[in-house]
């Protein structure tokens, strides 16, 4: 498939697909999904507004750091329908996503840097759990990693 000429204001879903580097087999799921939207040529066939791909590429983003599909819906709702967004509707948009992304980015440097230590999981077969959670003392605060989850 061709890559699109910069000009074009609408894509198939093949130029769609060559651009983004999804497939689209993909391309068809969000759209079923409701999370990109195409319009009918007088033969049937998809065509999408050239800004479309900068919602595949905020799709892909948020697959690659877990953000469900369903949460990015309601929030790619938010966005004008009827023109392409602006800067700012962008802004407004990922900012309401930056107190959960800082709690993930949290997590994944616990996860990271301190899941070698003890965790307090209570399953106590890492040397430092002795110490730091003598007898699963953590245990009595709750299940799950105690120290990961904020106990000391």
């Amino acid at each position: 498939m061709r890559r699109p000429e910069w000009h074009q204001a609408e894509l198939t879903v093949g130029e769609v697909a060559t651009r983004s580097g999804v497939a689209v087999s993909a391309l068809h799921f969000y759209e079923r999904q409701g999370l990109i939207t195409s319009t009918r040529t007088a033969g049937n066939q998809r065509r999408f507004r050239r800004d479309v791909l900068r919602r595949v590429a905020l799709i892909q983003i948020a697959q690659q750091v877990g953000i469900p599909l369903a949460d990015l819906r309601d929030q790619l709702e938010t966005l004008p329908p009827d023109r392409a967004p602006t800067r700012q509707d962008w802004e407004r948009l990922t900012a309401g996503w930056q107190s959960e992304l800082d709690a993930r980015i949290e997590r994944l440097q616990q996860l990271r840097n301190r899941f070698t230590d003890c965790v307090g999981c209570g399953c106590l077969s890492i040397d430092r759990c002795l110490l730091a959670n003598q007898n699963d003392r953590l245990g009595k605060h709750g299940s799950g990693p105690r120290r990961l989850l904020g106990d000391t």
